[in-house]
């Protein structure tokens, strides 16, 4: 199944879809593995996996502290390819996210060849703007890879205009000014961002779907995200549940799973 046809299921089901997020190699490649497929048994509709990198701008400390955890366990591209692979054996569509460095120094051809080989839907590129990334839309192109750029609160209706035209897949909303990280409240910036790209994208008569990022941590923030986005992407508050039980992995799970469970009974009853 490809991202978008996860997105459309959940519209015809009434929902918006549950996009979950890890690092991979945390806790460890197997356990990253293990984790990643418990959340697509719990419900989660799509699935990101994140390239750890030594440099994480745009993260906040628990994600960070994760890519941390797995660089000092030695992850490489491989290990992102391979957990890829593993997790999109399920059939749920898979997606990396990563900074644009890793990819240019692996190089732009030979990973979306090898991205496309192990079963990947496409990458999200936080740190890539349309503008700058030819050679990366001529290889997804080439691939049938989705090219999922982010817009933000602070992007003008031209720069939505251009981002949506330019993404396959879904868009990412992130409507947090700030780096990433699990929330107690949702912003008030999330809708009226959602409603200007949902207007660029009507515009152009795609039906791209708009998956919303802003730090939900509990099935009544992803309850409330869901009533005007068609994705809630949740990625700090998996991290923690494993951070949170790193002494023990079985616990870990369980309460990953119970997580997942809370975040798809929210989407489901917007």
């Amino acid at each position: 199944m490809s991202v978008r046809a996860a997105f459309d299921t959940a519209r015809d089901e009434g929902r918006a879809a549950l996009v979950g997020y890890l690092p991979a190699g945390f806790p460890d490649v197997p356990g990253a593995i293990d984790a990643l497929t418990a959340m697509v048994d719990a419900g989660c509709d799509v699935i990101e996996i994140g390239l750890p990198y030594t440099d994480p701008v745009m993260d906040g400390p628990t994600i960070q502290a994760a890519a941390q955890i797995a660089l000092d366990g030695g992850v490489r591209t491989a290990d992102v390819l391979r957990t890829v692979e593993a997790v999109a054996a399920t059939g749920v569509p898979t997606v990396i996210m990563t900074y644009w460095n890793p990819v240019e120094r692996y190089g732009v051809e030979r990973f979306a060849t090898d991205l496309a080989n192990a079963g990947g839907a496409g990458l999200i590129t936080p740190d890539l703007t349309p503008d700058f990334a030819p050679e990366w839309i001529e290889a997804a192109d080439a691939r049938d890879l989705d090219k999922i750029f982010l817009v933000a609160p602070s992007s003008t209706d031209e720069r939505i205009a251009y981002t949506t035209a330019a993404s396959r897949g879904f868009v990412y909303a992130t409507a947090v000014m700030g780096v990433t990280g699990a929330r107690t409240t949702t912003s008030d910036l999330a809708g009226p961002l959602v409603s200007r790209t949902r207007a660029a994208v009507e515009q152009q008569g795609t039906g791209l779907p708009v998956g919303v990022g802003l730090g939900v941590s509990n099935g009544a923030q992803a309850a409330e995200v869901a009533a005007y986005a068609d994705g809630v992407i949740v990625g700090s508050a998996f991290v923690r549940c494993l951070l949170d039980h790193a002494d023990d992995r079985a616990t870990g799970l369980k309460a990953l799973r119970e997580l997942t469970e809370d975040l798809a009974r929210g989407v489901r009853r917007a």
